[in-house]
Protein backbone atom coordinates (compact mmCIF):
# COMPACT_ATOMS: atom_id res chain seq x y z
CA UNK A 1 0.00 0.00 0.00
CA UNK A 2 1.50 3.62 -0.78
CA UNK A 3 2.45 5.36 1.62
CA UNK A 4 0.36 8.41 0.38
CA UNK A 5 -3.25 8.49 -0.79
CA UNK A 6 -4.76 10.88 -3.14
CA UNK A 7 -7.61 12.22 -0.62
CA UNK A 8 -9.41 15.03 -2.11
CA UNK A 9 -9.57 17.59 -5.04
CA UNK A 10 -10.87 21.31 -5.07
CA UNK A 11 -12.66 23.54 -7.58
CA UNK A 12 -13.26 27.17 -6.99
CA UNK A 13 -15.88 29.04 -7.98
CA UNK A 14 -17.47 32.30 -8.08
CA UNK A 15 -20.85 31.82 -7.88
CA UNK A 16 -21.51 28.87 -5.13
CA UNK A 17 -24.86 28.54 -5.27
CA UNK A 18 -24.97 27.88 -8.83
CA UNK A 19 -22.04 25.29 -8.79
CA UNK A 20 -23.40 23.53 -5.81
CA UNK A 21 -26.68 23.07 -7.55
CA UNK A 22 -24.59 21.91 -10.60
CA UNK A 23 -22.55 19.01 -8.87
CA UNK A 24 -25.13 17.89 -6.83
CA UNK A 25 -28.17 17.99 -9.19
CA UNK A 26 -26.07 17.48 -13.03
CA UNK A 27 -23.15 15.29 -11.94
CA UNK A 28 -25.44 13.77 -9.09
CA UNK A 29 -22.67 14.09 -6.24
CA UNK A 30 -23.76 14.03 -2.28
CA UNK A 31 -23.19 16.91 -0.57
CA UNK A 32 -21.35 14.83 2.71
CA UNK A 33 -20.38 18.14 4.29
CA UNK A 34 -21.82 21.50 4.00
CA UNK A 35 -20.78 24.80 5.20
CA UNK A 36 -20.98 28.29 3.85
CA UNK A 37 -18.76 28.65 1.25
CA UNK A 38 -17.82 25.10 1.52
CA UNK A 39 -19.49 21.75 0.18
CA UNK A 40 -17.22 18.41 0.11
CA UNK A 41 -19.06 15.95 -2.05
CA UNK A 42 -18.60 11.96 -2.13
CA UNK A 43 -17.18 10.79 -5.50
CA UNK A 44 -17.14 7.32 -4.66
CA UNK A 45 -13.11 7.13 -3.62
CA UNK A 46 -12.23 10.39 -3.32
CA UNK A 47 -13.88 13.88 -2.11
CA UNK A 48 -14.33 16.83 -4.74
CA UNK A 49 -14.33 19.89 -2.53
CA UNK A 50 -15.92 22.80 -4.15
CA UNK A 51 -15.06 26.28 -2.53
CA UNK A 52 -16.18 30.00 -3.44
CA UNK A 53 -13.86 32.57 -3.74
CA UNK A 54 -14.28 36.10 -2.34
CA UNK A 55 -15.05 38.58 -5.16
CA UNK A 56 -12.24 40.58 -4.07
CA UNK A 57 -9.97 38.13 -3.68
CA UNK A 58 -7.37 38.53 -6.34
CA UNK A 59 -6.66 34.63 -6.96
CA UNK A 60 -10.46 33.87 -8.33
CA UNK A 61 -9.05 34.94 -11.49
CA UNK A 62 -6.18 32.23 -11.17
CA UNK A 63 -8.61 29.57 -9.91
CA UNK A 64 -11.67 30.23 -11.35
CA UNK A 65 -12.58 29.36 -15.17
CA UNK A 66 -9.82 27.30 -16.05
CA UNK A 67 -8.95 23.41 -16.86
CA UNK A 68 -9.02 21.62 -13.49
CA UNK A 69 -7.29 18.09 -14.42
CA UNK A 70 -10.26 16.38 -12.69
CA UNK A 71 -11.57 13.49 -14.52
CA UNK A 72 -14.74 11.51 -14.12
CA UNK A 73 -14.68 7.56 -15.16
CA UNK A 74 -17.63 7.07 -16.85
CA UNK A 75 -18.66 2.97 -18.12
CA UNK A 76 -20.60 4.56 -21.25
CA UNK A 77 -19.18 7.70 -22.52
CA UNK A 78 -21.73 8.47 -24.84
CA UNK A 79 -24.68 7.69 -22.12
CA UNK A 80 -23.27 10.05 -19.98
CA UNK A 81 -22.35 12.81 -22.44
CA UNK A 82 -26.13 12.09 -23.76
CA UNK A 83 -27.44 12.75 -19.99
CA UNK A 84 -25.45 15.71 -19.32
CA UNK A 85 -26.13 17.56 -22.53
CA UNK A 86 -29.88 16.81 -21.48
CA UNK A 87 -29.52 18.55 -17.94
CA UNK A 88 -27.81 22.14 -20.13
CA UNK A 89 -24.09 20.96 -19.56
CA UNK A 90 -21.72 22.32 -22.32
CA UNK A 91 -19.13 20.69 -23.75
CA UNK A 92 -15.98 22.51 -24.99
CA UNK A 93 -15.68 19.85 -27.68
CA UNK A 94 -16.98 16.24 -29.32
CA UNK A 95 -15.41 13.00 -27.77
CA UNK A 96 -12.32 11.92 -28.72
CA UNK A 97 -10.67 8.78 -29.27
CA UNK A 98 -6.93 8.86 -27.54
CA UNK A 99 -3.69 6.87 -28.66
CA UNK A 100 -4.07 4.70 -25.56
CA UNK A 101 -7.65 3.75 -26.50
CA UNK A 102 -9.90 5.31 -24.24
CA UNK A 103 -12.24 8.52 -25.16
CA UNK A 104 -12.83 11.56 -23.02
CA UNK A 105 -14.77 14.66 -23.68
CA UNK A 106 -14.32 17.73 -21.25
CA UNK A 107 -17.37 20.08 -20.15
CA UNK A 108 -17.50 23.26 -18.14
CA UNK A 109 -19.39 23.58 -14.74
CA UNK A 110 -21.16 27.15 -14.35
CA UNK A 111 -17.73 29.26 -13.56
CA UNK A 112 -16.37 27.94 -16.68
CA UNK A 113 -13.57 25.13 -14.77
CA UNK A 114 -13.21 22.19 -17.33
CA UNK A 115 -13.59 18.95 -16.27
CA UNK A 116 -13.20 15.82 -18.06
CA UNK A 117 -15.56 12.45 -18.74
CA UNK A 118 -13.12 9.64 -19.58
CA UNK A 119 -14.09 6.10 -20.59
CA UNK A 120 -11.17 3.48 -20.17
CA UNK A 121 -10.65 1.00 -22.75
CA UNK A 122 -12.89 -2.16 -22.29
CA UNK A 123 -10.28 -5.66 -21.00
Amino acid sequence: MPLWSLDSVRVFCRDFSAAETFYRTALALTVVVAAPRVAIFSTGGMKLILEAQPPDDPETGILVGRFTGISFSVPHLDAATGDLASKGVVFYRAAELQGWGGRLVHFFDPDENILTLVEYPSD
